[in-house]
């Protein structure tokens, strides 16, 4: 008598349950009724202009009149022109000793107006002031002081370097022109630190002081790390904005003494003044692309510190 295995139970066969899929959210169509309008604008006042810049630059063009293609003879002699590359220098140096002064100052002084100190808010508004001042006027100011009031109290100082204006010295123009530019600039990042620090909570501090931990041991590990993000912003803006120098310089020194502190973009439109049209818009185009880098660079390096 022969058995036979019996064969074991097949499992009974699962079917995954379907998800749900997601619906794409509908956009209403008021959304692109407010938006075509802002990027037709955009795109006649920035896309295009650059885009036929870039077309100019590549030719012999005077910015009127007939032309012809010249490929990058432009750009070759971009490279080469003492003048392009002391700008470019000029104007990078420039930028990062303001951005230095600038966030320096603006993080100690929003650090002094949210302690405990009276008219604390009648100090914030006197020190946003300069944000509403026109550059060219504060430039003019400013000449006046560094040419006439400076000097004078050097000379009843005896503080030679001061006796004479700062503006006519190749050597510390600069100096003048960070000074006067970080004056501008400083409220703009104050106000970005303020917000910073009030959004810190303040049981930090007070677990700090639990800890036995100082004042200079809560501002560089308790709050500095906390507001490394408007440091950001303030880093990037200031680059941004000190990149494109051009009113306060022209009030002050107008590139002056001789060309030490002329810009890249002083440069440029004194070119576009005088009919170098297509050589000038070859420089503003390499300006572009260092400042393009310059800007991923920085996305790159401060990648996940931004948010906060």
């Amino acid at each position: 008598m022969t058995t036979t295995a019996s064969k074991p139970a097949s499992a009974p066969e699962t079917t995954a349950p379907d998800r749900p899929q997601q619906k794409r959210q509908k956009v209403e169509p008021l959304y692109y009724l407010f938006l075509f309008p802002a990027v037709v604008l955009f795109s006649l006042a920035i896309t295009v202009p650059a885009i036929v810049g870039i077309f100019f630059s590549f030719t012999d063009s005077i910015g009127i009149g007939e032309w012809q293609f010249s490929g990058f003879t432009n750009y070759i002699a971009a490279f080469s022109d003492p003048a392009i590359l002391s700008s470019f220098l000029f104007t990078f140096g420039f930028s990062l000793a303001t951005v230095i002064v600038v966030n320096v100052l603006a993080f100690l002084l929003a650090v002094g107006l949210t302690a405990r100190i009276r008219f604390k808010t009648g100090l914030r508004a006197i020190f946003v002031i300069p944000m509403v001042v026109s550059g060219i006027i504060i430039a003019y100011v400013f000449q006046f002081l560094f040419q006439n009031s400076l000097p004078a109290v050097g000379g009843a100082l005896g503080i030679g370097p001061l006796e004479t204006s700062l503006l006519a010295n190749p050597d510390l123009a600069w100096v003048a022109i960070v000074i006067v530019t970080a004056w501008q600039a400083i409220p703009g990042a104050l106000l970005i630190y303020i917000a910073g620090l009030l959004s810190i909570p303040s049981e930090v501090y007070e677990a700090g002081d639990i800890d036995g931990a100082s004042k200079r041991q809560q501002l560089f590990r308790i709050t500095l790390p906390l507001v490394s993000g408007y440091v950001v912003i303030n880093v990037i803006l200031g680059f941004k904005n000190f990149l494109n120098a051009y009113d306060i310089i022209v009030g002050l020194t107008e590139g002056g003494p001789g060309t030490s502190t002329r810009s890249i973009a002083m440069t440029i439109i004194s070119g576009f003044n005088s009919g170098d049209y297509s050589y000038q818009m070859a420089t503003a185009t390499l300006f572009f692309i260092v400042v393009v880098i310059i800007a991923i660079l920085q996305l790159l390096a401060t990648r996940g510190r931004s948010s906060f």
